[in-house]
């Protein structure tokens, strides 16, 4: 079920230098993702992918939480459905998100990463082997170090990294973790992020 009466297309416009974007967030990401998903334009060019963790056996309220403070479409992610622009994917629970170059979902129940599952590590190094250059991963507050190898990918292939500042993140684990690798571009402030995506996929710049 999607939180939009928006009808989006699957083929991605011309001209743009990104293809896909992935968030991670654990502790407190709640919070920081409505600050991003609430500031972009509801045809924001591009789709989202979301890994926000969440404690085995629980039902998912975040595609309703986060659509209620977007203009874009927002929906749990399903088996098998092609990823469109201005749409946003949350991660289901107790499943690993992937997406392949088809641009199609995959929901797998392989063994947990750091302890949860669904984790960032099994979404970005997926966008990093299909996206390659053309990805952008964004990691958020939140405890251990799930995304610092997915982020390792993305870098490796030519995308693009972006982590939560400290001074901002309540939670510091997820986004010191990625940092540490080398492999982030810009450490930036929650308020920035949702500006800086936007620029990159139009731009190729964050300003």
């Amino acid at each position: 079920m999607s939180y939009s009466n928006e009808n989006n297309q699957v083929n991605q416009p011309q001209g743009l230098l990104f293809d896909i974007v992935g968030i991670a967030a654990s502790s407190d990401g709640t919070n920081a993702i409505i600050s991003i998903l609430k500031k972009l334009p509801k045809d924001f060019p591009v789709p989202i992918l979301i890994v926000k963790h969440l404690a085995s056996g629980y039902k998912s309220y975040f595609p309703v939480i986060f659509g209620y403070r977007t203009l874009l479409t927002v929906k749990e992610a399903e088996d098998g459905e092609k990823i469109k622009p201005s749409t946003v994917y949350v991660a289901a629970p107790n499943y690993h998100l992937l997406v392949n170059a088809e641009r199609e979902i995959s929901l797998t129940q392989t063994e947990k990463i750091h302890l949860v599952r669904p984790a960032a590590d099994v979404l970005l190094k997926t966008m990093a082997e299909n996206y390659r250059e053309r990805a952008i991963a964004v990691i958020l507050t939140g405890a251990d170090s799930d995304g610092a190898a997915g982020v390792k990918a993305i870098k490796e292939m030519g995308g693009t990294v972006i982590a939560q500042d400290r001074e901002t993140a309540k939670v510091f684990g997820m986004p010191s973790a990625a940092i540490a690798t080398g492999c982030v571009d810009f450490i930036l402030p929650i308020d920035r992020i949702a500006e800086a995506i936007e620029n990159l996929v139009n731009k190729g710049a964050i300003a």
